[in-house]
């Protein structure tokens, strides 16, 4: 009896001894799976950090991307470094922001900075970028080619790609063509509550009235500075579309806008833009004086362009006769470039003499020309 027990006994502790043996060796099998999975994450992960390595040591050589700080927001810019992607094989990625911001964050990051280009509005701003030496001197032949002297810096550290005139629209129904003259004219008596225009926060104005310090002298500056005030219908408010949307409600009967603005709203998908604009007549001022101001959108190459050579790529290419042709007809900004095509509005417009001075100068004056401003009354 003991003996078939003992026997029973030894079978059971066999049969037990093999249960646990095959759980043990599927326990260290799931084990072993979890930790090859968890092995082959890091692995994984460790692939892909080589990968953005390798991506960002392609960027810092310049053989597949250009970077852009851009200030501006159209969308013909994008559909511009589109296609030069697309003829090239090179990626431009934008990063945006204000004019003021950009050339704070290419100080800020000095040397590690990622931008190879600054792109803005203004001859003033780009003045400043280049006084806050954040940008160095363009070497092309090309671009010289396309752009004539008087829209690039004189040291070449930035390069004009579009321009856009500061003009005198009027109410066509109210105001007749050959009642106006000169952006002086309008700080007249006769013109007491007509007057639109925008703040004294514009760069558009502070660069208008930094012209005529260069031009005119700080006292006449400061007199038609007073006198346009004096003179206006409402206190400044809104943008250029503002001031073409108040003429139309009567409120005024003159504004100072830029040139482009009348195109695009000419040429708005908003009915009543279009509108607006039909009730407008464009008049270049100053034909007989200084000239009409000129306000200037700009290229520069960052001081530490990891890519540089396609950066100057991207200048040619937005400089040519081609791309400022389709340039200008998406924004209705006169190209720099004269063997480019405009867009019919702006020929019908026809050739206007433009103020002859150094871009650089709006920028020098515009302390004095904010100053003056706020001692007007312009607020």
């Amino acid at each position: 009896m003991m003996k078939k027990y003992a026997s029973s006994l030894i079978i059971l502790t066999m049969m037990m001894g093999l249960i646990l043996a095959g759980c043990g060796t599927q326990t260290s099998s799931n084990t072993s799976g979890a930790g090859a999975n968890t092995g082959k994450a890091p692995a994984a992960e460790s692939n892909a950090g080589s990968t953005a390595e390798t991506s960002s040591s392609n960027g810092a050589s310049g053989s597949q991307m250009v970077n852009v700080y851009t200030a501006r927001h159209y969308d013909v810019d994008s559909q511009l470094f589109d296609a030069f992607t697309q003829a090239t094989g090179i990626k431009v990625n934008e990063i945006k922001g204000t004019a003021e911001e950009l050339v704070e964050r290419l100080k800020r990051e000095g040397e590690s900075s990622e931008a190879d280009l600054f792109v803005t509005v203004d001859g003033g701003v780009l003045n400043y970028a280049k006084q806050n030496d954040v940008l160095q001197p363009i070497v092309s032949a090309t671009v010289d080619t396309n752009v004539p002297a008087q829209l690039r810096d004189t040291e070449d550290y930035w390069v004009g790609f579009a321009t856009r005139a500061r003009v005198i629209v009027y109410a066509k129904d109210r105001v007749k063509p050959e009642q106006l003259s000169t952006y002086e004219d309008l700080a007249t008596d006769k013109w007491k509550g007509k007057v639109l225009v925008r703040s004294s926060s514009s760069l558009y104005n502070q660069s208008l009235l930094a012209s005529f310090i260069e031009l005119n002298g700080q006292q006449a500056a400061e007199a038609w500075a007073k006198g346009m005030v004096a003179n206006f219908a409402r206190d400044p408010e809104g943008g250029d579309r503002d001031q073409a949307k108040a003429i139309a409600a009567g409120i005024g009967d003159v504004a100072i806008m830029n040139t482009y603005y009348v195109g695009q709203m000419l040429h708005s998908k908003d009915a009543e833009e279009v509108k607006v604009a039909e009730q407008l007549g464009v008049f270049f001022p100053n034909q007989e004086t200084t000239g009409a101001h000129l306000n200037i959108s700009g290229i520069g190459l960052t001081k530490h362009a990891k890519n540089k050579e396609n950066a100057i790529k991207l200048i040619e290419f937005l400089t040519s006769a081609k791309t400022q042709t389709t340039l200008s007809q998406g924004s209705f900004e006169f190209p720099v470039n004269a063997a480019a095509d405009k867009p019919e509005l702006l020929k019908t417009w026809g050739e206007f003499k433009t103020q002859q001075l150094d871009f650089a100068k709006l920028g020098e004056n515009n302390k004095l020309a904010v100053e003056l401003l706020n001692k007007a009354g312009w607020k």
